[in-house]
């Protein structure tokens, strides 16, 4: 179970973004946040992979709690997340090639061996084309970029995934590809699934259920 217990959060602490807001994700449940801009999702979604410290509530994670966020949390809390970010370019180093990029959180922790073998199954998994793998972010589309931000963010075999507004910026196809693929490694590992959206059309399709952000706060 991922459970967010009255979370706020934000990066003024006299002026928090999100205020008192519990979310639960059963594992293998798929969730929509549903919300307008800068409602706050993305902060609350930032919290929810430990990537960002609430100033006030708790974050339990398959029944442990979270004491530490970002590099100082536990490998084990960690690499139990994959995350897909709105803006692919703001998330991938442009200096790393597609194939690198993939690899990175592999490369981080130690495996390695397993760079080959994991890269050029994703490669496949998202429907990327081994040509573009040599090719650094600027080289190829948004869509493209995306996808390997997919691959990258699967490559550790996460528990639960986190995609923040992953398909915003991104054409029908495309969405409906990456929803495909997300899908498929779920149904695949029993991942549970945080999608972030304003789209709740999407939402609904994809989604076990999507909460309404203004159903989450209580100030």
């Amino acid at each position: 179970m991922l459970e967010l217990r009255a979370i706020t959060a934000g990066y003024d602490r006299n002026a928090p973004v999100i205020r008192d807001v519990s979310l639960s994700v059963a594992p293998g449940e798929a969730v929509g946040l549903l919300g307008p801009s800068g409602c706050g999702k993305s902060t609350l979604a930032r919290v929810a992979a430990l990537l960002h410290r609430p100033r006030a509530g708790s974050l339990v994670v398959d029944g442990t709690p979270v004491r530490r966020w970002r590099h100082r949390a536990p490998r084990e809390q960690r690499t139990a997340f994959g995350v897909v970010f709105q803006q692919a370019r703001l998330s991938a180093d442009p200096r790393l090639a597609l194939s690198d990029l993939i690899a990175e959180p592999l490369r981080a922790t130690g495996r390695r061996e397993d760079v080959t073998d994991r890269v050029a199954e994703l490669t496949a998994a998202v429907g990327l084309t081994t040509d573009l793998l040599s090719r650094r972010p600027h080289e190829v589309s948004d869509g493209q970029l995306q996808r390997a931000c997919l691959a990258r963010a699967l490559v550790l075999r996460p528990r639960w995934l986190v995609c923040d507004e992953m398909t915003a910026m991104l054409d029908a196809s495309t969405t409906a590809a990456l929803v495909r693929v997300v899908e498929d490694y779920r149904a695949a590992t029993g991942a549970g699934l945080l999608a972030v959206g304003h789209d709740r059309v999407l939402l609904d399709r994809w989604c076990d259920r999507t909460a309404e952000w203004g159903t989450l706060t209580r100030s």
